[in-house]
This record gives structure tokens, sequence and C-alpha cells, in this order.
């Protein structure tokens, strides 16, 4: 069974996931950590439980997402899972670092792309890839249909949806996704987002402004 720990970094005020096992093995997924002290957070979180970090993902790549990537690939020796779409993305994340007066290192290293329909396995759970673009082109969530949560990036906010005013954003495609790929789930499935407190798909399907029954 996984456990949940939310840290929220840099600014932009993101939501860093670490997801682990009672084997103290651990996934840790966008890292937004942008200060020496986020960083040094992060790390100590995963020492003082004994964790071991097994693999780097990201839901996608705008810049808050991925600003920790190159440190904890180079503090824990792991390659960047992400989505094929989101390759350029990341390319050019220090370019809006630089846009947002937020300079970073941008991480450098092997790719391992993650489809639609594939899994991502820790110990013995599971975690489907579920591809919802729209906010950005290759957004995907990490699905636990065992334990009913979602990793879900930017897609669904409690109580709002991703932007779609970046590059390769767009506003139907998100609408789309969300109704097609999100709200096809349980309604008890908790949905822990990119930004701000997490909801259920319940209670956005009755209750977001922007995809909600009253729409």
């Amino acid at each position: 069974m996984l456990k949940i720990k939310v840290f929220t970094f840099s600014p932009i005020e993101e939501n860093t996931y670490i997801l682990y096992n009672e084997r103290s093995e651990c996934l840790i997924i966008d890292p937004g950590c942008y200060f020496p002290e986020e960083q040094q957070e992060l790390k100590d979180f995963i020492e003082m439980n004994g964790l071991i970090p097994k693999m780097l993902l990201n839901t996608h790549c705008h810049l808050d997402h991925v600003f920790g990537n190159k440190f904890v690939a180079e503090t824990y020796g792991l390659p960047l899972h992400l989505h094929p779409r989101e390759e350029v993305v990341l390319q050019f994340a220090p370019t809006s670092g630089l846009m947002y007066d937020l300079p970073f290192d941008n991480y450098q290293g092997k790719f391992i792309f993650l489809n639609e329909g594939e899994k991502v396995t820790i110990g013995g759970d599971e975690l489907e890839i579920i591809l919802a673009p729209g906010h950005s082109p290759g957004s995907i969530c990490f699905y636990s249909k065992a334990q009913k949560f979602i990793i879900g990036g930017d897609v669904l906010f409690n109580g709002s949806i991703g932007r779609t005013d970046l590059p390769l954003g767009d506003h139907q495609t998100l609408l789309n996704s969300i109704k097609q790929k999100l709200f096809v789930l349980p309604d008890e499935v908790v949905v822990y987002s990119g930004h701000g407190p997490e909801t259920m798909i319940g209670n956005e399907k009755k209750f977001n402004p922007f995809v909600g029954e009253g729409v």
C-alpha cells in the first residue's frame, strides 16, 4: 500500500509528491524544489524515513514541475520518466524560467518514455498511465485503481482546471481529457493536483465551474 507525502515548493507553489511503500521504496513525482533549502527538505524526508528512490516521474514538464529534476536525478542516480510529447516542453523550460526570473539548470540525462495504458510498478503496487493532454501536449496522470487516487498534475484542480494559454496548450482538448479520461473514474477517487488541495472526482463532476454538471 502506498503512502503519499506532498511538498509545496518554489514561488509558484507547486505540489511535489513522494509515494512510498512498506518496503521503503519510493517514487518522486514532479520535483519542484527550486531553492537549496527545498532540495534539502526533500532529501531530509527521504533520509529520515529510510526511503530508497526508485523512479523520477514527470506528469508534464512546465518549469515549476521540473525545477528539481536535475537535483533528484544526480542525487539518486535516476533517469527521467515522461511522455514523449513532453520532451519539447522540457527543452523549453529554462527559457520559461528566464521569463519568470526563475533561472535553473535543466535535466540533461536519459529519458524513459511512458505511454497511455502502461503501468508504473513499485513493489506490489501499480499506477496506470492516463494520457490527458490540453494543459500540456503530453500531460499524464498516475492512477491507483486499488487505492482510488490519481496524481493528476495540472489537468484538474479543486474547483478549477489547468491553464491552456501556455505554448502547446489547448482548451477544448483539456476539457475533453477531463470528461473522457478522469470523469469516467469512480466518484470516490481522490485527485492530488499539481497546485492546491486535493479533491475528489465526484465533487468536480458536480461542482467544478469549468467542467461540472452545471456548465
